[in-house]
This record gives C-alpha cells, structure tokens and sequence, in this order.
C-alpha cells in the first residue's frame, strides 16, 4: 500500500497527537486528514484540517472520504461532565463517523479501545468501549483493527489527574514481575504499532490488539 489518505478522528488528543506526527513523517501516506473542533496549531503540506460541529456530524458526510480511518476520540466521564455526555463523545460520534466512512468507502479501520471492553461488562466505561467495538466490527470495511493497549503514558502536559500516580504504582509492580501484560505503554508506541499494522500485508479482517500483544 502506497499513496493513502489517512483520516483520523481524535487529532487533538494525545494519542491521536502521536498518530497525526507518525502519518505525516510517513511516505505510505500523501494526505492527511483531521477532524477537529479547534483547530490545532500545527501546519504540514499533506495536512488537511477541518473544523467541524460535532453534533451536526452528518453534515460533513462528503467529506469524511479516505483510505484508512483512525479513531482515537475519546473523554473522561469528569470531562464530559454525565455519563450521557460521555456515551455521545465515545460511542455516538465514534460509531456515526465510521458509518460515513464506510459508506463513502474507506477500506481500512484502526479504532483506539480500552482494556476490559465488554458490552456486557457491568461498568459504564468499558461497557460503552466494548459496545463500540461490535458495532464497527459490522460495518463494511476491508479490515478492522482493534487495539486496547495497556496504561498508556501521556506527554507531561496532557496527563490526567492520577495517571501519574498509578504510572508510580505500576512500575513497582512491574520491576518485581508482576503485572508484566499491564506494562505502561507511551502513545507514542502505540500510534507508531497503529500505523504499522494497518500498513502491514499479512493483515486479517478483523484483530483485536489486546496488552499481551504490546508486551515485550
């Protein structure tokens, strides 16, 4: 595969960030787009930036015209402010996105997920992710690929309350041989493992990339 065009939803995130500066260093792909609500202070001449309403997502349906798809959009239930706000942001815009792109007849799609996703999982948040997952896993597209890393290390200055602490906590448990498969991952690892599996040729239809296969 050569001469893609990338379009990720989640840019301005961190590890949709990492996913934007990995596709735009890479030659496999000449164009990229964004999806954005604000528009990011960042310039390159294969970077196409749309500022979009994401409560009028239909309306940008002609645009959402690509080979590969990344989906990194994502919130915390203290950002959102309910859990309504939550389900709109990682579920319902997610889920609409990739419908459009399907139907406009993206070929690939790469979704960033959540350990312990699970329609059927009696917490909200990993309910919603796992929820997701099978509604994409329906959708018309060549492959699908599903990653649920493990912890993920973020720059200093997008980290959340209380990831640090718990970064602390799993490096203890880590040097003394515990928790191996929760091994903390940077975003950066996981953009650049993004990329190169769906430019990867010995790719199923779909794969779920659960902590195990981040662990080394």
């Amino acid at each position: 595969m050569n001469n893609l065009h990338a379009i990720v939803l989640g840019a301005t995130g961190a590890t949709g960030q990492e996913i934007v500066r990995g596709l735009l260093k890479d030659t496999t792909f000449s164009k990229v787009s964004i999806f954005v609500r604000t528009k990011p202070d960042i310039e390159h001449k294969k970077l196409v930036i749309h500022e979009i309403n994401f409560s009028k997502l239909r309306d940008y349906k002609p645009l959402i015209v690509g080979d590969v798809i990344f989906s990194a959009l994502g919130t915390t239930l203290k950002d959102a402010g309910s859990k309504a706000q939550q389900y709109l942001v990682d579920y319902t815009y997610q889920l609409e996105f990739a419908q459009m792109a399907s139907e406009n007849g993206a070929a690939h799609y790469s979704l960033v997920s959540a350990v312990g996703a699970n329609k059927d999982a009696l917490f909200f948040y990993p309910k919603i992710k796992g929820a997701l997952e099978e509604a994409v896993k329906k959708l018309n597209f060549n492959t699908i690929q599903i990653f649920q890393p493990p912890f993920l290390i973020r720059p200093s200055d997008l980290i959340r309350p209380g990831e640090q602490k718990a970064l602390k906590v799993l490096k203890v448990f880590n040097q003394i041989g515990m928790l191996k498969s929760q091994k903390p991952l940077s975003v950066q690892d996981l953009a650049t493992k993004m990329i190169r599996e769906v430019c990867s040729e010995k790719i199923e239809k779909i794969t779920t990339y659960t902590p195990k296969n981040f662990a080394g």
